[in-house]
């Protein structure tokens, strides 16, 4: 009888005590913000001939480098995207704005046989440089013609070896 009595109790205290709340839904990550194809979470690179320059993109800086120029750093907060059309706008630590265009048009640099995804655009030091623009991944393992583009991830897109 006693152990009856013990059963009974605890099924009344567990009747009345509140049910577990569940865990709130587990939102999934916004996906990356993108442009041509181009995914701008990823290190960037816009550069151009006639002066040679470069900018590189990086989560929170334009790195700018040219022949026969000093490097120039400015902090930005971030991409502005709109459309076609992404946007960083810099500030180098002597007060210089500096931004950079990146469109989603195909471009060519003028030098070689590469195809861009993006077209740039660089304001710096009252100048303003025109350019094409990839992620850094993609010009690095760019061949000296064709589309310049990152490899697929993707395993079902790998050969099979």
């Amino acid at each position: 009888m006693r152990l009856i009595l013990s059963a009974v109790a605890v099924l009344a205290l567990a009747a009345c005590s509140p049910e577990a709340e569940a865990p709130p839904p587990v939102e999934p990550p916004a996906p990356a913000p993108e442009l041509g194809g181009v995914p701008l979470d990823q290190p960037l690179r816009a550069l151009g001939t006639e002066p040679f320059w470069g900018v590189d993109v990086t989560a929170d800086a334009l790195v700018y480098s040219g022949v026969d120029r000093p490097e120039r750093r400015a902090t930005h907060d971030g991409v502005e995207l709109m459309g076609t059309v992404a946007s960083w706008r810099g500030t180098t630590a002597d007060g210089a704005p500096m931004d950079l265009i990146l469109m989603a048009t195909e471009c060519s640099d003028g030098m070689s046989d590469r195809t861009y995804p993006l077209t740039a655009r660089l304001e710096v030091g009252g100048e303003t440089l025109n350019g094409c623009a990839a992620t850094v991944s993609a010009i690095m393992s760019a061949g000296e013609s064709g589309l310049v583009v990152d490899a697929p991830t993707d395993a079902t897109t790998a050969p099979a070896s």
